[in-house]
Order: structure tokens, then sequence, then C-alpha cells
């Protein structure tokens, strides 16, 4: 599989997977744990998580630039790395949130989500590039043996490959953070319990109702071992400091992820390309007609990039439910007894994982037998399967009697119980998300370095996680429509905008295809 596959392909792909192992542990609880540390709503929360991730996305543009600048791709990527690193490091710090110290330590801690995300934006879209330059390289040495059609199609396989082992750091990162939290919750002699922080938060605000009362007694005693609790206000600052600290240490596994990916990258670099020099290299004087004949082809090229960029950001904003409304979804309607519902996370990269291979294979015997599927195609279909995720979601949310979030947390505990979805729900959305995933993230990867000017490698990647960003700070409505509607409603919103997403992107096939030919 890797070997007819440029050398630097899998050293790149393990120092991403390294950096997005350290990216999910804390992605995995980011909107739960500002709900919990900080007794946000879920609307509140979701509104700092969508501007996090779309700053991750926004500022890919910049990193994109800077190494464009400096022609220097490596320099910026090790930078990016840094950057994470003392920003999961002040995210480890344990503080417990309070009347007093809320108004810097909220700040604080999107301080550190600022620097997560500007390094991100340095290490992200340019480590992009330069494995969009590597197969570069290879069709322009195969084109001057006379043997390009051999290495057709291996960029798209490249893209995929890389795409796995980013997905094997997301597959065991969401195990990370809830597993501490319990074991330090055990050393604590107390159990988890993920509707418990909101009621406790509840109570020392002084805005608990009689329903939610009798709730937190109820479970206060649970996860304490049967006995009633005396002092409630004790109880509840106590389990909000264990119950958070646990997450707090499990960043300092992201500190040691950074490292690790930066270790990797400065051993293997010599392996990569640098796209920026090789350019430079290569520049020629060319007449005003070779001019503008160029001009009209990197015209041409940049808006085939921002119509697919537009079906990204539609995309996005679907997929990305998946650490908003789907999360919240998995805390509230479905039962978590035996599992955190930050772990559900993790079905998503072990679905990748599991169904590339067999994509890839698919897409190979296809290709062998001439009826290839462009990859503007296969982004349209995507966005079909991802409707067919939502479209599960609605149905079964109308056959249950779902109402909004708000209602049902409103509901008591027994009644709540009695509504509870089994966790094959999630299994089973998760599974037509991820094979829409595999369809759209990857392609659009291997779609943006065929079209991206030379010269405008980092940036043109950039320019992709930048459509990325607007689907993710779109991603709050989410939230926002879980808890204000019926949940079919919810669902149904994100099912119209993948249909018309994969409407648009149909349309638009032909011409796609004839400017990446």
């Amino acid at each position: 599989m890797f070997k007819k596959h440029p050398k630097g392909l899998i050293p790149a792909a393990l120092s991403n997977m390294g950096e997005r192992f350290g990216y999910y542990i804390m992605n995995a609880v980011l909107l739960l744990f500002l709900c919990s540390k900080f007794g946000l709503s879920d609307e509140t929360s979701g509104v700092i998580y969508s501007v996090f991730y779309a700053l991750i996305y926004v500022l890919s543009l910049l990193g994109g630039w800077i190494a464009d600048r400096r022609q220097n791709y490596k320099g910026t990527i090790m930078s990016g790395l840094i950057v994470m690193a003392v920003g999961y490091a002040l995210l480890s710090i344990p503080i417990l949130s309070t009347s007093e110290n809320i108004n810097w330590l909220l700040p604080f801690t999107c301080v550190a989500l600022l620097l997560i995300a500007f390094g991100n934006g340095l290490f992200k879209g340019n480590l992009q590039a330069i494995v969009g330059q590597m197969y570069d390289d290879m069709e322009a040495k195969a084109a001057a043996e006379g043997r390009l059609d051999e290495v057709k199609g291996r960029r798209d396989s490249g893209f995929q490959i890389f795409y796995v082992f980013i997905n094997i750091g997301g597959l065991v990162a969401p195990f990370v953070a809830p597993y501490l939290r319990e074991w330090w919750l055990s050393v604590n002699d107390l159990a988890y319990n993920a509707g418990l922080p909101a009621l406790c938060h509840q109570f020392i605000n002084g805005n608990i109702d009689a329903t939610g009362l009798a709730s937190l007694n109820e479970l206060a005693a649970a996860v304490t071992g049967g006995a009633a609790v005396g002092d409630l206000g004790a109880f509840c600052q106590n389990y909000l400091q264990v119950f958070n600290t646990g997450v707090h240490y499990s960043f300092i596994a992201s500190v040691a992820a950074m490292v690790i990916s930066l270790i990797i990258f400065i051993a293997t670099k010599k392996l990569m390309p640098t796209p920026a020099k090789k350019e430079a290299v290569a520049a020629v004087d060319y007449t005003p007609e070779e001019r503008r004949a160029m001009a009209r082809e990197i015209k041409q090229r940049m808006y085939a990039l921002f119509a697919v960029l537009g079906i990204a950001v539609f995309f996005w904003f679907s997929f990305h439910q998946n650490g908003q409304s789907l999360s919240v979804f998995a805390r509230d309607f479905v039962n978590t007894d035996k599992i955190a519902p930050e772990i559900w996370q993790a079905v998503n990269p072990f679905f990748v994982i599991v169904l590339t291979p067999i994509i890839m294979w698919i897409f190979g015997i296809l290709g062998r037998r001439g009826k290839e599927i462009s990859t503007p195609r296969k982004i349209a279909y995507g966005m079909g399967i991802a409707g067919l995720a939502y479209l599960f979601l609605m149905a079964y949310s109308i056959y249950m009697g779902y109402p909004s979030g708000e209602a049902f947390k409103a509901m008591p505990v027994d009644g709540q119980n009695l509504l509870k979805a089994g966790p094959w729900v999630l299994i089973v959305t998760y599974f037509f998300l991820t094979v829409a995933e595999l369809f759209i993230s990857p392609l659009g990867l291997s779609f943006v370095s065929k079209v991206a000017p030379k010269h405008l490698q980092g940036l043109c990647q950039g320019l992709w996680l930048g459509a990325t960003a607007l689907g993710n700070l779109l991603i709050w409505i989410g939230p926002l429509m879980y808890n204000k509607f019926n949940l079919w409603i919810c669902w149904a919103v994100f099912l119209v905008v993948c249909l018309i997403s994969m409407g648009v992107m149909f349309g638009m096939v032909r011409w796609l295809e004839k400017v990446t030919k």
C-alpha cells in the first residue's frame, strides 16, 4: 500500500497523527468541559467552541501566508507545534472556577485556546501543502519518464492514507480525558455522572428549582455510595473541583503529543520537499501571451477552488455537529451510564480507519475498469451520504417523540430514562457521517493540491481550512436549535443543507472535471 507513494508521506502522516492525538484529547471534551467548569449554558459554550473551531481554520490562512512569504514551510510547521504545546500547558492548570475569579479565569482559558488555534494554523495547512508537493514532484518525474498514467490516482489515495493516520490519533484521544476524569473521581471516592455538574452550578448560583433539587439530592447520593449528602453546598464545590481537575490533567498528554510530533518531524524533515524553494529555482521568463494564458488558467483554477470551498462550508457546518449538538444529544438522550458521552466521538475515527481501505479498494476497482469517479463527483456523493445520517436521526426522533433538549432536561430523571436511546443510534449516525467524510475531506485536500498554483500552495490549503472555519463558525446554531425546537426539526435543517449542497455540486461537476484535467 505504501511502496508506491513518496517516502516522506508516512513521516508526515505520523507527525500529523501525534498533533491530532493531542488536539482530539481536548476537542472531545471541550464543549462539555466549558459547561462543567464554568457553569455555562450549552448555547454559550457552543459559541466559544464555534469561534475557537473557526479560528483554527481561519488562522491557517495566516499560517499559509507566513510560510509562502518566508519560503519556510518546515520552520513554520515546527513553530506551530511549539505554540500549541504552550497553549495546552496553560489549559492543563487546574483552577476551580468561582464567582470571584471567573472574570479572569474564563478569558485565561480562551487565551490558551487562541494559542492552540494559532499554532494549529501554522501547522496544519502547511503540512498538507508539503504532502501535495510530494505528489507534484512524483507526477513531474513520471511525466518526464513517459509513465504519467502509472501514478494517476495516487494523489487521492495518498491523502486518504494521510487521513487514516489523523484518525488513528482521533480514535485513541477521546478515551484519555474521560478516563482520567473518572480515575480522579474514584481517587476522591466519587463516581461519574454527566448531569451533576450543571445541577451543582445551579445550586451554587441559587437558581435551582424543586425538580432540580430533588435530582441533585438523588444523584449526589448515588455518586457518593448511596448515603444522603448533608451539606449540598460543600458537595457541589468539591464535585466540580474533582470532576474538572481530572480533565485538566489530560491536557498534559496533549503537551506530550506535541513534543513527540515535533521530534518526528525534525528527525524526518529531510525526506520532505520544500515547495517554495523548488518554485523559485524553476522560475523563467515568459512572453506576454504566455503570461496571459497562465493568468487565465490560474483564474479558472481559483474559481473552481472557491466553488468547492462553498460546498465545504456547508459540509463542515453539518459534520462538526459531532462536537456540538451530537455531543449534547449523547449526553442527554443516550444511555451513557457505562460509557461517557465524549467517548462516542471515537466512533467516527474508528470507522475512518476501518472503512478507508474498503473505499480505496472500491475506487481502485472502478479505476481499473475505466469507470473512475472524479474527485468533484465523489464530493457530491459525500454530501448526499451526510444527509442520510440526519434523515435517520430525524426519523428516529419523530418515532420517539423527542422534545427539545431544554424540555427533556426539565423532565424528572425517571421520565428521561424511559426515553433514552441505545448506543446503536450514535453508531448508525456516525457510520453515515464517516462515509460522507471519506468522500469529502481527504479528497477535498487532494482537489486543492491539484488546482492550487505552485506559488500559492500554502495559502490555498489555508483557504480550504478557511472554508472549514466558516462552517465551524455556524455550528453553534446546532445547540441553539437542539434546545429550542423538537429534535426532529434540528436534524431536518441539517438534512436540507446537505441535500441542497449535493444538488449544487452535481450542477458544477462537468465544469470542475474539465478544470482539473
